[in-house]
């Protein structure tokens, strides 16, 4: 009898890429065989956060398609896509950084959602300031 693998699905923009960022890579892993990875696009970033990321999105989707715990990689164009996406990859669990609590749980009729903690202290806003200072 074979075992069914599980595809874990997260999201995120992963600018300034740093160690919040891998570690929640690696516990959402954790959850699964297989770790798909939406990226946000450029737009989608200046939409959400009202300023462009500092990387562009080629740059950050290849960081992340880099790293050992991660197996594919795509570009996410926005938050009203996230059901078909979680349909497309077929995802068994997605994990999210708990900044995000409460805020996918309609997705819980498809697959299990689980809000991970988030490294404190360490956020991109944080690293941008420290590095303008």
């Amino acid at each position: 009898m074979t075992r069914q693998s599980k595809t874990v699905i997260t999201f995120g923009t992963f600018d300034v890429f740093h160690i919040g960022h891998l570690r929640l890579l690696e516990r959402a892993r954790g959850y699964g065989d297989r770790l798909v990875v939406g990226v946000s696009t450029d737009a989608f970033n200046e939409s959400k956060k009202g300023r462009g990321p500092v990387f562009p999105e080629n740059e950050r989707m290849q960081l992340v398609a880099a790293l050992k715990c991660v197996d594919e990689v795509f570009s996410e164009e926005s938050l009203e896509k996230k059901r078909e996406y979680l349909l497309r990859w077929q995802a068994n669990v997605l994990a999210m950084g708990d900044d995000w609590a409460g805020r996918f749980d309609e997705f819980s009729d498809i697959c299990q959602v689980v809000y991970l903690e988030r490294t404190p202290a360490v956020s991109t806003t944080a690293v941008i300031e420290k590095i303008r200072t």
